[in-house]
């Protein structure tokens, strides 16, 4: 029989990702969302905000064999949908995050550190910490102990809608002198989008329950190696001039934000980069090669003429080329 699958958001970057692998396996897939863009062919599109007095009716009386939730504003969005859907699915798994856990984590943290304040009541989504606990609260409220509580850290690959890895890969294919946050042996966690929604799907399909950290093994993968993946797959002849990470602090330059992806603090770091994700591993986790994601991204950006779209609900990411260039003039390169 074939897998019923509902996606409530199926049209950006992780929700699309998750109805073209149900679509890849041969499962039936709706997604509901408000219809500000389509969903890959073969899906079905209902059209509904959340947020809004009957939306429900567009699901009439049907049922589904599981549903994924990618919701990431209010906590009582989660708990409508997984209320009205408790009777009408046999799992129900959130898209959460690993910045449910308080900050800092120390490294190695695993599932099981303690959650941050929130509640499935809240009408606010100012906080995302405390908006993705409260969907986790919300989720289990409704479905009890079998509900799926996915957590990623960062997210990346095509169809990105933050603009981390397209930054990266716009600024490096401009060529010139690049400022590389040091060290390069430096690492970083991250999944494709793709190995998300896969190994989501895979845990559903199992009736898997419970809180999954999901993302790569934390010493795979360094910054120094997604830069020079990004020069190669752009042809770039910049030079990336690796700069000390004290200076480019000094110099007011904001991690995560100013440099996507670069945390060199310790504490930001092992709370970013540096989860056990052991338990996702046994249950199946796979993620595909950092160059294949990269060269992926920038297919995708040239595919859409070079721009990334972007949340609305996200700040803008990067060093503008003006104060890079102000940066490279006073600061020196480490040794």
């Amino acid at each position: 029989m074939t897998t019923r699958l509902l996606v409530l958001g199926g049209t950006d970057f992780v929700g699309r990702a998750l109805v073209a692998e149900a679509l890849a396996l041969g499962w039936d897939v709706t997604a509901l969302s408000r219809g500000t863009r389509g969903v890959p062919e073969g899906a079905r599109q209902l059209v509904a905000d959340r947020r809004e007095p009957g939306w429900l009716d567009v699901l009439g009386d049907e049922s589904w064999d599981i549903v994924v939730d990618t919701w990431s504003w209010e906590p009582s969005a989660v708990r409508d949908s997984a209320s009205a859907l408790v009777n009408r699915a046999a799992t129900y798994a959130y898209i959460s995050s690993r910045s449910v856990h308080p900050y800092p984590t120390p490294r190695g943290a695993d599932e099981n550190q303690p959650l941050v304040e929130a509640s499935a009541d809240d009408e606010g989504f100012d906080d995302y910490p405390r908006a993705k606990a409260g969907g986790e609260r919300a989720a289990v409220a409704a479905f009890g102990d079998p509900a799926l509580l996915v957590r990623p850290g960062l997210i990346i690959g095509p169809h990105e809608n933050i603009g981390r890895l397209p930054w990266w890969l716009t600024r490096i294919a401009r060529g010139g002198e690049i400022i590389a946050p040091g060290p390069a042996a430096g690492t970083f966690q991250y999944v494709d989008a793709r190995d998300l929604a896969r190994f989501t799907l895979l845990l559903a399909s199992e009736h898997r329950a419970g809180g999954y950290s999901v993302v790569n093994e934390s010493d795979a993968t360094t910054i120094g190696e997604l830069l020079e993946l990004c020069r190669e797959v752009t042809g770039s002849t910049g030079t990336l001039r690796w700069t000390d990470p004290d200076a480019l602090v000094a110099a007011g330059v904001e991690p995560w934000m100013d440099l996507p992806i670069w945390i060199p603090d310790a504490d930001g770091h092992a709370t970013m980069h540096g989860a056990d994700v052991s338990k996702a591993v046994a249950a199946g986790l796979t993620i595909r090669p950092l160059a294949e994601t990269v060269a992926d991204t920038w297919a995708w950006l040239q595919s859409i003429g070079g721009v990334a779209p972007r949340r609305p609900d996200r700040p803008p990411l990067g060093l503008s080329p003006e104060r890079e260039a102000a940066l490279l003039a006073t600061l020196a390169p480490s040794r």
